[in-house]
């Protein structure tokens, strides 16, 4: 190794002495850089530290309007308690490019179904959602129990998140009881849909916790078994081992 050394800075570098070995003056200027460069080697050894009360930064997290109530409401309070440097950007899912958007770093996180995930994204699973029958208190139906006939013959808003489909999963379930019912108002978000029943005699299916804290509805289960969906966490590989994202992904998780 120093014959190596000695070529590339074309200076002996050390030579024998009475007592020893002596630094040439190549050597002894170059000990002072030297240092500096190991310290700086060091330090990209060192795994980075993560002080969430000093942090400074921007976190971009993909999410529908479900999750943004059901998850990142209860983050965000937290944030402002544990992080208050750390700001949130909430972008709307945009399927089609959720991987190249990964990629390049716009965005750092996102709340979807397994199905919507690529192979790219790491992803944990944060909890199965269930769906829960919604009607004003004061509804007509209100007082009676909800059977399969009364639910098929009441009037139903349906959310589709481009507001064109009047079907959906309760939909299937009851086509294969031989059943229907009638959707008759289609709105592109669960927030105008619940509000809506709030203002009329229609009812909807919602997920539960979109509900769990309302006291001027009426929540029912259905007459009949509705699959529910799993809402997942996912990143893109390059940020498994950031120490910043990995608190994040674990305290957005502690709040579900």
């Amino acid at each position: 190794m120093l014959t190596r050394l000695r070529d590339a800075f074309d200076d002996p570098l050390f030579v024998r002495s009475q007592r020893g070995v002596l630094p040439t003056p190549r050597a002894e200027a170059l000990a002072a850089p030297l240092r500096q460069a190991l310290i700086d080697i060091q330090a990209l050894l060192t795994p980075e530290s993560f002080v969430p009360a000093k942090a400074v930064m921007t976190v971009t997290i993909a999410a529908t309007d479900y999750a943004q109530k059901a998850v990142l409401l209860p983050f965000i309070t937290l944030l402002r308690q544990e992080a208050p440097g750390i700001r949130i950007s909430i972008r709307p899912v945009d399927v089609s490019a959720l991987g190249q958007q990964m990629e390049t770093g716009n965005l750092d996180m996102a709340l979807i179904t397994p199905d919507m995930a690529l192979d790219t994204m790491r992803s944990r699973t944060l909890f199965d959602e269930t769906y829960v029958c919604i009607m004003r208190k004061g509804h007509p139906a209100a007082d009676e129990k909800l059977t399969i006939e009364q639910f098929c013959a009441l009037d139903h808003a349906l959310m589709s998140h481009d507001g064109s489909k009047f079907r959906g999963a309760t939909d299937a379930a009851l086509e294969e009881m031989g059943r229907s019912r009638r959707v008759v108002t289609v709105v592109p978000s669960f927030f105008v849909l619940i509000d809506l029943v709030r203002h009329s005699d229609l009812v909807a299916m919602v997920p539960e916790r979109l509900v769990a804290d309302t006291t001027d509805l009426l929540i029912q289960p259905p007459p009949i078994h509705i699959p529910g969906f799993t809402k997942v966490l996912t990143w893109h590989e390059r940020l498994q081992a950031d120490a910043a994202q990995k608190w994040l992904r674990e305290r957005l998780a502690s709040c579900v």
